[in-house]
């Protein structure tokens, strides 16, 4: 049975897990401190403070990382590409150290586990970088050739319950046509096809707006706002992504305290409440659409889901559409874990970053 070391960095913590095949044995959350962070200038600058965070992390729970088989990490900001496995190599570890693609916690990922790798003498690889894109070309066009449409999602935990609900409608996933709609600190909602997501909404940018991120807004009178001279470009993008969203109304990025407050009575959390399960609703209707009404289930996953309240009012507008299937939480660390089982036992072929 293979052993698997799994590594998830996040902004303010990263996830470390050791599994024995597709068993999770040992998982952390290890906090980051803001003030222990404050002190690098670029978030691939961290790359050697969290390694050495893991180790510690590794080495308390009296485990040694030379034991492993392998270690994997969620990719980052890359150029587009399909879903699966990709081995670390130096085109890869280039173009995250360049930022071309942008700067994310998520970049971290393939660098320490590159750097554990050439320390204990383990194959390195990173799954479903978030810039994986699978749409359909039908789907790229946007309405202005300038800005066309590109798959964005939080494809690790899409792709992951994408494949349980598949086994629990006794389907291999390939053969299955699933709208999936993570539902989290960030929103993403993608039509499933032939095992790709052939049309999806963007976590920044597009479709309805989460705890932090505004989503599609009219473009019209955003352009009339960039242009007011009231606002400077950093200021409107922390306005999309960062501080738009449920935060821009209450506040808050905590979906507890949200619930909290709708059950004070207050009017503007229950209006936002009521708002965030309205507009997931129209974006999973219009995901039908896209595998013309032809679903096998509709799939919600995400943090948000644990609501019972929220996944029930959900669950009421959507259910005419089809089976639901509700995953709450996130399965990113069992995703993890089943790429680099399936590679190390050769049951799934890596593939190499260009």
């Amino acid at each position: 049975m293979k052993k698997l070391l799994i590594v998830n960095p996040g902004s303010t913590s990263t996830k470390v897990a050791v599994y024995h095949g597709l068993e999770r044995k040992f998982s952390e959350t290890i906090s980051h401190p803001a003030q222990e962070l404050q002190p690098f200038a670029s978030v691939l600058d961290q790359a050697d403070y969290r390694a050495g965070v893991i180790d510690g992390c590794l080495r308390q729970a009296g485990l040694d990382a030379r034991d492993m088989d392998g270690v994997i990490a969620i990719g980052g900001l890359l150029k587009p590409v399909d879903s699966g496995v990709y081995r670390v190599n130096e085109a890869m570890l280039r173009d995250l150290r360049s930022r071309v693609y942008g700067e994310h916690a998520a970049n971290l990922g393939a660098v320490i586990a590159d750097r554990m790798g050439r320390a204990y003498g383990l194959p390195a690889y990173v799954g479903d970088p978030i810039t994986v894109d699978e749409m359909q070309p039908l789907a790229r066009v946007s309405g202005h050739p300038l800005l066309p449409r590109y798959g964005r999602t939080h494809t690790l935990n899409h792709k992951r319950v994408a494949r349980t609900a598949a086994q629990e409608l006794g389907k291999p996933y390939e053969q299955c046509r699933l709208v999936v709609a993570h539902l989290g600190g960030g929103t993403s909602v993608a039509a499933h096809c032939g095992g790709r997501m052939i049309d999806s909404t963007s976590s920044r940018g597009e479709g309805a707006f989460s705890m932090d991120r505004s989503g599609q807004l009219n473009a019209w009178e955003l352009a009339k706002l960039c242009f007011s001279g009231k606002y400077e470009k950093a200021q409107v993008l922390k306005m999309l992504n960062g501080q738009g969203g449920v935060f821009a109304y209450l506040g808050t990025k905590d979906f507890r305290r949200v619930e909290e407050l709708r059950s004070q009575g207050d009017e503007t959390a229950s209006a936002v409440f009521e708002a965030l399960a309205y507009q997931a609703a129209k974006e999973i209707a219009a995901m039908t659409a896209v595998l013309s009404g032809q679903v096998d289930a509709i799939v919600l996953t995400g943090g948000v889901i644990y609501s019972e309240a929220f996944r029930d009012l959900l669950v009421r507008r959507i259910s005419y559409l089809g089976r639901v299937i509700c995953k709450p939480g996130e399965e990113e660390m069992d995703s993890l874990a089943y790429y680099l089982n399936s590679v190390l036992t050769g049951s799934l072929q890596p593939k190499e970053y260009q």
